[in-house]
């Protein structure tokens, strides 16, 4: 068998690079699997390449197959899709899901890989982690029928939110964005779209995934009395205040949190991890959530494309990573790359490629 691989590492806040590795010959109940596609989870990911993670949160935030420590050297990521190359026979030349970092080939448990559908295209598949995010979200949100719902933040998180919910009976959902551009995604998902100054006021619901202070303070805004803000954003080490003097306690507002580390309390009794992730690539047949990946890279230029995302330069929602050199065939994505190589400094990160052994 062929052991040699390539592998995405964060070598220092800012510092993307490949690494050669080598593959561990495969135990009993393993699987190797060359990847197809991987994605980007834009928040999430781009506060790790900047060092972001508090040092409370480092044992928390570690990925399931993470190699390494923040803020590095680390590999770290967690939307893969490739195809079994060796394994249990039932798995052998199947399209698969995995929490798997940024590689072109890995060793792991066949548990730890989950078929995706034959209805559902590989590139989109990637959004298989986000989509589940997105239904634990909803778990914990409850919504019941006619609700009125703003999702605030139409990044990735939050247009997977809002797509889940466009399916919900006689749901009023309204999708917010400081950039105007996001209307498109709206549109293409079938859902109302709005600034934040000219929202919809008098919510039963607000999910809140802009990441920013404003963003949350204007989800207070923009509830009924006795409405809940569910809180999605990962903040890292920023700190955020919030108007909670003003009418925060006379009209009984709420704010809840959500997290995916977790199954909900209000399914966890019935619904295991491996249950919600296949709910996840079920949902994914649908072929307006390919109006989530909104650029791609090849692997080899995913240090800059990182570089650029962190830097704010690529706004991509889901970033797709393709692993041959043929664009990916089934969505439509305009390409958004780098536009040169940044400069070693605070402000543009640098970019470097080596080669290291690692070994899982």
């Amino acid at each position: 068998m062929d052991r040699s691989a390539r592998a995405f590492w964060l070598r220092s806040p800012g510092l993307g690079e490949i690494r050669d590795a080598q593959l561990p010959e495969p135990a009993e109940g393993e699987v190797v699997v060359r990847t197809l596609f991987s994605g980007v989870s834009r928040g999430t990911e781009t506060l790790v390449f900047r060092g972001g993670v508090p040092e409370s949160q480092h044992a928390s935030m570690r990925a399931p197959f993470q190699e390494g420590d923040f803020p590095g050297p680390v590999k770290y990521g967690y939307l893969n899709v490739g195809v079994v190359e060796a394994g249990p026979t039932d798995l052998l030349g199947r399209t698969v899901f995995s929490l798997y970092p940024h590689q072109t080939r890995f060793v792991v448990p066949a548990s730890a890989v989950t078929p995706v559908p034959e209805t559902v295209p590989a590139s989109r598949a990637v959004l298989a982690g986000t989509v589940e995010t997105a239904v634990n979200a909803l778990w914990d949100a409850a919504p019941l029928i006619g609700d009125r719902i703003t999702v605030v933040g139409a990044g990735m998180v939050g247009a997977s939110v809002a797509a889940l919910l466009a399916r919900f009976p006689a749901a009023r959902v309204q999708l917010v964005d400081a950039n105007p551009a996001r209307a498109d995604i709206a549109q293409a998902l079938g859902v109302d779209f709005a600034l934040p100054a000219d929202a919809a006021g008098d919510r039963d619901l607000v999910v809140h995934a802009s990441a920013t202070e404003a963003g949350l303070a204007r989800s207070l805004e923009l509830l009924a009395p006795e409405g809940t803000v569910l809180e999605l954003s990962w903040y890292g080490d920023r700190k955020v205040s919030l108007p909670l003097g003003e009418a925060f306690h006379s009209r009984r507002l709420v704010i809840r949190s959500s997290q995916v580390g977790t199954v909900s309390p209000a399914r966890s009794a019935r619904r295991t991890y491996a249950d919600r992730l296949a709910i996840a690539l079920d949902l994914l047949a649908d072929p307006a959530l390919d109006a989530l990946i909104t650029g791609e890279c090849a692997f080899e230029d995913l240090p800059e494309a990182m570089a650029e995302l962190a830097a704010g330069h690529t706004t991509a929602l889901c970033h797709l990573v393709r692993y041959d050199t043929t664009p990916a065939p089934d969505h439509d994505t305009r390409p958004v790359g780098p536009t040169g190589h940044p400069e070693d400094t605070p402000t543009s990160p640098g970019v470097h490629r080596v080669t290291k052994s690692s070994h899982r």
